[in-house]
């Protein structure tokens, strides 16, 4: 299946992708998907691992912008509070967050013995969204191995998008949905960066959907409230403190609302911003430390790259999903369907 650039949806902008359009354009982050299939069992995994050293001992900075908070989400309040992650991002169902919890704390503790014992817990991070019009979510399908399975199999360069991993069972605007991801590369005080983001897409009621050329698909045989969530994972090198990088998180609102999002009383929609540059030592050499921060007077290019990455994003979980069959014996129909119903005039 095609992307939403390669379909014509997403014009030049000022700013342009990296050479995969993916957040592993970001150097050091890894993507990787367990995608389970069975009676009724349409889910998965999803895991973004942000460097390849142990994230328990050196920790990304990061930040997390509750949009809409009806989620069941593991890990965000000390995210909030501290300011770092410590273990990779896993994306799930609802009801796998237990499971992928499980599975982040015993490769923490493998990596580090020493956690719970003589230095300080490990905080997991899992974040969720209700596949339950697809798949069987009270089958529990979702466990430690299938978690696992994902950061095995996380790897840097293109990620398979649509219908995969996490987004297996996800659908947004009445549509078959999933993962999607996008990237900007940045130039900034003679420098160069990169901001990719990925989302686990499962919002937006049937009709709302705005196009980049101003169509509104609707889907029809769908009457979907907003009762949907969405996830905004974005990954940056760009040296910003936690301050700066909730600042760039909530401007994946932005982008949402491009598409015709509005933030539904049930859509759980968090964002997540992490930074490569300079993470925090567990044990820091000295009790002071100093910290690398872009001045805010150069920080618009990344606001707009988080909007632009962000619906650019959701696109393409649109437009890679296949069309599948519910529960229930109904359909959710693919947006490249539509598209190719409905061209251009």
């Amino acid at each position: 299946m095609k992307t939403a650039r390669d379909l014509g949806l997403i014009p030049e902008g000022r700013l342009a992708a990296g050479p995969d359009n993916a957040i592993t354009d970001v150097p050091g982050v890894a993507v990787g998907h367990r995608s389970l299939r069975g009676e009724g069992i349409f889910t998965g995994v999803t895991a973004i691992i942000p460097h390849p050293s142990d994230l328990f001992r050196v920790k990304p900075r990061a930040a997390v912008e509750i949009i809409n908070g009806f989620g069941k989400s593991a890990g965000l309040m000390q995210v909030a509070e501290l300011g770092t992650i410590e273990t990779p991002i896993l994306l799930t169902n609802t009801f796998g967050v237990a499971a992928c919890t499980e599975a982040l704390i015993r490769r923490a503790i493998a990596a580090n013995p020493t956690i719970g014992r003589k230095t300080s817990t490990v905080n997991p991070l899992v974040c969720e969204c209700n596949d339950g019009s697809i798949n069987d979510i009270q089958a529990l399908a979702v466990t430690p191995d299938d978690a696992m399975a994902a950061l095995d199999a996380a790897r840097p360069g293109p990620v398979e998008q649509g219908a995969v991993g996490a987004g297996s069972g996800m659908t947004a605007f009445g549509f078959k949905a999933g993962i999607g991801t996008a990237s900007r590369r940045l130039r900034i005080a003679k420098c160069d960066y990169t901001l990719g983001t990925l989302v686990l897409v499962n919002f937006g009621a049937a009709g709302d959907l705005v196009l980049p050329d101003g169509r509104r698909p609707d889907p029809r045989a769908s009457a979907d409230s907003e009762r949907g969530s969405v996830i905004v994972i974005m990954a940056t090198d760009l040296p910003l403190g936690d301050r700066q990088l909730q600042r760039v998180a909530r401007r994946g609102g932005a982008g949402l609302a491009r598409l015709g999002a509005f933030w539904g009383h049930g859509s759980g929609d968090v964002a997540l911003c992490f930074t490569t540059a300079d993470p925090v030592e567990h044990e820091p050499p000295s009790s002071i430390t100093t910290q690398q921060r872009l001045s805010d007077d150069h920080i618009d290019l990344s606001f707009r790259a988080a909007a632009e990455t962000t619906q650019e994003a959701v696109l393409n979980a649109l437009c890679m999903a296949p069309a599948t069959p519910a529960r229930g014996g109904r359909t959710y129909p693919a947006l490249v369907d539509w598209l190719k119903e409905n061209p251009r005039r």
